[in-house]
């Protein structure tokens, strides 16, 4: 199934986790060639249910979940449990943030899947950690926001602290379960043993708030709240032109204000008010109204170029149908076109590791809701007469058969 040039091929991964950290862990490990199994239950992946939707299919599942194939399993039924183990057995890697007790109940525990293989990776993404005085408690991205003191460092001086909207504790905890995933199967290729894996997205942001702790332990002071300006050097900020657009830019050291008065015709690095990183920083405000003033002297794309052209640190604030076409973006391969089921062609995000001699590639469409139960319980031994009697009593499920329990539902 898997193409040999992927460096993962030949490892099987179950997705059993819901949204965005594992899941996207998983995906990553996908897009480098694993043969990922999304484990669903009857209702789904949560993502399923949320954000715009095209012919029932929404768009956070489509985002996330591309290089798998989709099982459905009533794992509190008998004969579902026994099609686990056989799964089970054929995995090397498991990936899951269910809570306790319900993680034991539906025989996922990293004690109950060893039963089935003892040297499975076992990956536990939670919120907080898997021990501790904040174990078992529910959490999101937001709410790590909140502990590990982003919200409180985020938005403009003064004002009230604003969440970061796009989903960048989430997508950081997936790069660890990744990491975690890869050191432990080079272990594994060493000792013959695997082992058990916890991941939080606590723990993810804490580990990218370095900057902001060391300042604190180094000054016993907490940082500022800054909104767009550095607490380092100026000026650094968003600037808007004279069409409106507007674009980000920063400049961290002598070198760089002095290509951006270059661009910018202006002898502002010549005044003594000016002159060093610290008097800029003396002198922000004033600094910060010139310049923008004079960005409003030309279009973004005018002005853009102009400070690209001096090797200044530049960049547009992009509106998302803008990413969706950079040129950069699309050269990197970062948006890329793969075939799904029922909606045809659709763009997801590509693979951002580029392996140069095994490189990883985007190569299945988001599956829908258990479009390869049978495909998969087939490759797992089980008969027609088998199969069909899973799907008689709903213990697996398939797109069709899980389209008549709802409708039977409702």
């Amino acid at each position: 199934m898997v193409e040999s040039q992927n460096p993962l091929a030949g490892i099987r991964v179950l997705d059993m986790a819901t949204m965005l950290a594992g899941p996207y862990g998983a995906t990553l490990l996908g897009d480098l060639g694993a043969d990922v199994i999304k484990v669903e239950s009857f209702y789904g992946d949560d993502s399923r249910h949320l954000g715009p939707e095209r012919e029932g299919e929404h768009s956070p599942f489509l985002s996330l979940n591309r290089n798998k194939r989709a099982i459905v399993l009533d794992l509190r039924k008998p004969s579902a449990q026994e099609v686990f183990a056989r799964l089970l057995a054929t995995t090397d890697v498991l990936i899951t943030n269910v809570r306790e007790p319900a993680l034991s109940r539906l025989g996922s525990s990293y004690e109950q899947v060893c039963r089935h293989r003892p040297d499975i990776i076992w990956v536990g993404v939670t919120a907080f950690g898997p021990d501790g005085p904040y174990a078992g408690r529910p959490g999101i991205d937001f709410l790590a926001q909140g502990y590990a003191g982003l919200l409180a460092m985020n938005g403009e001086p003064g004002a009230e602290p604003v969440r970061v909207t796009v989903p960048l504790i989430d997508v950081m905890t997936s790069l660890l379960v990744t990491s975690g995933v890869l050191a432990a199967l080079h272990v594994r290729s060493q000792t013959g043993r695997g082992q058990q894996i916890d991941v939080s997205l606590l723990d993810a942001l804490v580990h990218a708030q370095c900057s902001g702790l060391g300042y604190y332990f180094v000054s016993g002071e907490a940082p500022p709240r800054t909104g767009n300006r550095s607490q380092y050097f100026a000026p650094s900020g968003i600037y808007a032109c004279k069409d409106g657009k507007r674009l980000c830019l920063t400049c961290p050291s002598e070198k760089f204000f002095r290509n951006l008065c270059g661009a910018l015709d202006v002898s502002w690095a010549d005044e003594p008010r000016f002159e060093t990183i610290a008097r800029r920083l003396e002198n922000e405000d004033e600094l910060d109204r010139l310049l923008a003033a004079r960005c409003k002297d030309f279009s973004r794309d005018e002005l853009l170029a102009r400070l690209i052209a001096a090797d200044m640190l530049v960049a547009p604030v992009n509106e998302i149908p803008e990413v969706a076409r950079d040129p950069q973006i699309l050269h990197n391969q970062m948006i890329v076109t793969t075939e799904h089921a029922k909606l045809g062609p659709v763009p997801v995000t590509g693979v951002p590791i580029k392996l140069q001699g095994t490189p990883g590639s985007v190569r299945l469409g988001p599956p829908l809701h258990g479009q390869h139960t049978e495909e998969l319980l087939g490759e797992l031994g089980y008969g027609g007469e088998q199969i069909a009697a899973l799907l008689r009593e709903a213990a697996a499920g398939t797109p069709a058969t899980i389209r008549n329990s709802k409708g039977a539902q409702a």
